[in-house]
């Protein structure tokens, strides 16, 4: 009967064997998929038009080239072939590396990058800016991932009510390039939106070559609305890049740029709104100060005018004068005979006046409660000046005084009786 074996010992003597056949092997390929972690450990795939190999590039081994690695990259390495058992894959462990050249896809790149910066694709002087405020929004971009969700939210957030078109197409592979051109050809042809942006999430460089087609690169020069290229992270750099109007560095950073903050918007309006009232608050004073000179020269011409109609109105008010001059006297005699009466009125007035204080002085003694004190009577209050009515509100011990007609007194409460 065949021996059983459980997969830890199946994939350890495949370990062992690899290890053993494949101890120092060296191999020439293309970087691919390159990822550094915090560790400073490097992971990788080596590949070539047929197949690929995951590589392994531990922090602890020598290299002099290490910050020139990446995506595209022609290496020659040599390492171990191995098996990593928690997943059962197989790599190869660097022993060594060194760069063999830029790869095939950065020769292309590169021939390609230069072939069109010749012929000024990306002068910077074609360029056309972005609009201020732009309303329609096109994104030509995959459907499907956050992409298209991330520049949403973010536009949207930033400035209400935008009409943002959505043109799908692939992204990556060699069917996108077609479908990326027909999407620009669309809103070209449409010519109603404000600006384009062109997008995609992060991937190695193979991922974002398709955003390196010639054909495309020229579709987004030839494009009459300004396109904004947002393909990868920061650190990604496309022909697309270079040839859009505007590069940015993330799909949600390129959704900042094309579009402002409304309350910075509403900000800036009352900014210019102040400004505008300095200028109006100015410009008034400036036709104040002409209106006065105006004034000061219609002025002149009516004192001048006014003192022509002076001299030719001399002569009744001479006439006037006369006449005033008679009635003041007859005014005058009037108010002699009402001075001769004035101090005969104001006597009579003074003694009915005396005569009715007399009255009211009276009334009012007679009404005063201190007037019972002249009769004998006296009034007692108690410490906090109530009137003491009942000998039940008193205290034994407690001070009261006891006003007279002259004089008052001051008495200790040593014993009350209460009224029969």
């Amino acid at each position: 009967m065949p021996p059983v074996y459980t997969v830890s010992q199946v994939v350890a003597m495949m370990k062992s064997r690899l290890e053993h056949d494949f101890a120092a092997i060296d191999i020439e390929a293309e970087i691919s998929n390159w990822r550094v972690y915090p560790s400073g450990h490097a992971y990788f795939a080596l590949k070539d038009a047929g197949a690929q190999l995951n590589a392994v590039l531990f922090a602890r081994v020598p290299c002099n080239c290490r910050d020139r690695l990446g995506d595209g990259r022609r290496v020659k390495v040599r390492g171990q072939v191995t098996i990593y058992p928690q997943r059962g894959e197989c790599q190869l462990k660097v022993l060594r590396i060194k760069i063999a050249g830029e790869g095939e896809l950065m020769a292309r790149y590169l021939a390609l990058k230069a072939k069109l910066e010749e012929e000024g694709l990306f002068d910077k002087a074609r360029k056309k800016p972005l609009p201020s405020y732009p309303r329609r929004i096109a994104l030509v971009t995959s459907p499907a991932g956050a992409v298209v969700h991330d520049m949403c939210r973010v536009l949207t957030r930033r400035f209400r009510n935008l009409e943002i078109t959505l043109y799908p197409a692939k992204v990556q592979g060699a069917d996108a390039p077609p479908e990326l051109i027909a999407g620009i050809a669309y809103f070209s042809r449409l010519a109603r939106h404000d600006v384009i942006i062109v997008a995609r999430g992060g991937g190695s460089f193979e991922d974002l070559f398709c955003f390196n087609d010639e054909g495309l690169v020229r579709a987004i020069a030839a494009c009459p609305i300004p396109v904004v290229s947002a393909v990868g992270h920061e650190t990604d750099f496309t022909l697309c890049d270079f040839v859009a109007d505007v590069r940015a560095g993330t799909p949600s950073i390129a959704a900042e740029l094309v579009v402002p903050v409304l309350a910075d918007v509403l900000r800036q309006l009352d900014e210019d709104m102040a400004s505008l009232t300095v200028a109006l608050r100015a410009r008034g004073e400036n036709a104040a100060q002409h209106l006065d000179r105006l004034s000061e020269a219609l002025a002149a011409a009516l004192r001048a005018r006014l003192a022509r109609a002076t001299l030719g109105l001399d002569a009744h008010a001479r006439s006037l004068a006369s006449s005033l001059r008679g009635a003041l006297a007859r005014a005058n005699l009037r108010l002699e005979n009402v001075l001769d009466r004035l101090p005969r009125a104001v006597a009579l007035a003074q003694e009915r006046a005396a005569e009715r204080l007399d009255k009211a002085r009276g009334h009012l003694e007679l009404l005063s409660p201190y007037a019972v004190l002249e009769r004998g009577y006296s009034l007692t209050t108690d410490s906090a000046g109530d009137v003491v009515r009942d000998a039940a509100a008193v205290a034994e011990g407690e001070t009261v005084t006891t006003r007279l007609m002259r004089g008052t007194i001051e008495s200790r409460i040593v014993a009350r009786h209460a009224a029969p």
